[in-house]
């Protein structure tokens, strides 16, 4: 399985980086797009991870600064904006869902790594698997946005399977999560174990074009 790159019209990517993103807001899960997208925002209350890892080689990154020191703090969840979008392409084998993170906190963030992303479903939580692929640090300008992408596996068994009923992402080196609403298929198939499991990839691995 491999995280799909996708395009984001009108996404601010950071000259010479491939990461971007951050949110604010209020806790509860706010939809946008009923067919397509779902968008949160956090400020003080956002639903607690169901134990999915997350972080992955974020550390303080120095550059345009937010503190004394001159040095970038990383980018908290109270300061993003998120976006969950359907971005399924006909005849994959497997679904995609990006997750696009805007920061809207009033200062520049740094962020990078794998943000720790649990599925509800029917039959309880799912946490996905890491991709593999390679983290780049990078730091997200005040307004800008970075997304990352989730695969998971097409229901074509022609049963019912697990129905999804929720997106719970914690951003990298973070504990405070968001809830947002699932845009992609209702339902994944039935496994065992031996199937396709649920895949993320991490920072800027989607929305930088390809």
């Amino acid at each position: 399985m491999r995280v799909r790159k996708l395009t984001f019209a009108g996404l601010a990517v950071a000259a010479g980086l491939s990461l971007t993103a951050c949110q604010n807001g209020d806790g509860g899960t706010a939809q946008g797009d009923p067919s397509s997208a779902s968008t949160a925002a956090s400020s003080g209350g956002g639903s607690a991870s169901g134990g999915s890892d997350q972080g992955g080689g974020q550390g303080t990154v120095a550059g345009t600064g937010s503190n004394e020191n001159g040095e970038v703090g990383k980018c908290r969840t109270d300061e993003l904006e998120f976006r969950a979008i359907d971005h399924t392409v006909d005849g994959d084998p497997d679904g995609t869902v990006a997750v696009e993170l805007t920061n809207g906190g009033g200062r520049d963030c740094a962020i990078s790594g794998y943000a720790g992303v649990d599925l509800k479903t029917s039959a309880g939580s799912l946490s996905a698997e890491r991709s593999g692929e390679e983290v780049t640090p990078g730091i997200l300008k005040d307004g800008e946005s970075v997304a990352f992408g989730i695969n998971y596996p097409i229901n074509d068994s022609g049963g019912s399977g697990v129905r999804v009923t929720g997106l719970v992402v914690t951003p990298p080196d973070e504990t405070k999560s968001v809830t947002l609403d699932w845009p992609g298929a209702a339902t994944l198939p039935v496994t065992d174990g031996s199937g396709s499991p649920v895949k993320v990839g991490p920072m800027g691995s989607a929305g930088q074009g390809g």
